[in-house]
């Protein structure tokens, strides 16, 4: 694997790490572990609120997308809220928000109840996505080595213990609007006891033009190229989520219990790689986890489409899952790191765009099915994968000028 030391965002000697940077790494871990229960403790009340409210398949998917509409739009007012306030303000505002606004579907009587509680309850969930990232990226800056990636697990961990104690809620017979209620009373409240932890916001640099004033500045290339490479990556995931378990249920007629293993598989391996890559990242650069993260995925999911059999296409998403795991968080952090005063706008540029991917990756694949088998509808994330190994080399910070 090539050594690619320019492209590091950390200089060569880490700084000391201060017990204040600690806590405040230990606050960012909790506000991701936060985000990924709450919106875990979401989706997995998601049949409950639909029968609560009468709302057949067809509405939900659209009431859906009301959730995505109200993150971006969060993830869009957040960025710049953070570059103006600091993170410290917007992360336990945002926290709050998301926390609070979980229990409303829980309370809607109908549709139009219904799809209020999902606007709002994305709009916090945008709002606290970016600002967290941004603040992480300013605790990573202050460790001088990657540690993002490490923060984006917690958030995949955080989903599953959300799907661990809402089954355990609803087995017991819990009413929705309790356990979600709860959800929201102890996230309000972690919010709060994070919030003093949080590092203050960095003292801008001197602006030399007016083009220098966050929010003023047109968006640069090399972050139009990162949010680019976040919808295709992104994409990707949201086809893992929604297809992954069908693959196996159409091309080897595979039971429930078994095609589910197919999604398992791939989040595993995602939330285990996602462990892994910041070490990795600190050796070799943030260019070649992309480009042979990306390679790996765009094996993985070629070979779980021409798999002969069931183990055979499970190794398949595995790998998929493994090559993806740290390829967004080297996105977000190059965001982050390519202009400090700007970092929470540029992060929710390559954010928001990731996420519209997300939201695209599944829709896209349906029409395709239509024209050709599930199989080879899954070569375009395929593709996606391609174009990001290619496209590895964005990730490296532009030269700095020369001295006159």
């Amino acid at each position: 694997m090539e050594m690619d030391t320019s492209a590091k965002a950390a200089p060569p000697a880490a700084p000391d790490v201060t017990a204040t940077l600690r806590k405040a790494r230990a606050a960012t871990t909790g506000c991701f572990a936060l985000n990924g229960f709450v919106m875990g403790m979401w989706i997995v009340h998601i049949p409950s609120v639909e029968q609560r409210t009468g709302v057949s398949h067809a509405v939900l998917g659209w009431l859906l997308l009301l959730l995505g509409a109200g993150a971006f739009a969060g993830m869009r007012f957040a960025g710049p809220l953070t570059d103006r306030f600091g993170a410290r303000l917007v992360v336990p505002a945002g926290a709050g928000l998301c926390s609070a606004a979980v229990v409303l579907p829980a309370l809607a009587g109908d549709a139009v109840a219904l799809g209020g509680a999902l606007l709002l309850l994305g709009f916090g969930n945008g709002c606290l996505d970016v600002a967290m990232n941004t603040h992480a990226v300013q605790v990573e800056r202050g460790y001088g080595r990657p540690v993002m990636s490490a923060f984006h697990a917690v958030f995949s961990i955080g989903g599953v213990l959300a799907a661990l104690a809402g089954a355990l809620a609803l087995g017991a017979g819990r009413p929705p609007v309790a356990t979600l209620g709860a959800t929201a009373l102890g996230g309000l409240l972690l919010a709060l006891l994070l919030a003093p932890a949080l590092l203050p916001r960095e003292p801008a640099r001197a602006a030399t033009a007016p083009e220098a004033v966050p929010g003023r500045r047109p968006t640069p290339p090399r972050i139009r190229m990162l949010a680019a490479l976040a919808f295709l990556l992104m994409l990707c995931e949201g086809v893992a989520n929604d297809w992954s378990v069908l693959h196996l249920r159409d091309s080897f007629d595979a039971p429930a219990s078994t095609a589910a293993l197919a999604y398992g598989a791939f989040a595993t391996a995602m939330t285990a790689g996602r462990l892994l890559t910041d070490r990795l990242a600190a050796r070799t650069g943030p260019v070649a986890v992309l480009r042979y993260g990306a390679v790996l995925a765009g094996a993985g999911l070629a070979l779980a489409v021409a798999a002969p059999a069931v183990p055979v296409a499970l190794a398949g998403w595995t790998l998929f899952g493994a090559g993806l795991s740290g390829c967004v968080p080297q996105l977000f952090s190059a965001a982050g790191h390519a202009d400090p005063d700007a970092a929470g706008a540029n992060v929710s540029r390559v954010a928001g765009l990731g996420y519209l991917g997300m939201l695209a990756g599944p829709a896209v694949i349906g029409p395709l099915t239509r024209l050709v088998p599930l199989g080879p509808a899954l070569l375009l994330p395929v593709a996606c994968c391609a174009f990001a190994a290619l496209a590895a080399p964005a990730l490296r910070p532009a030269p700095a000028p020369a001295a006159p």
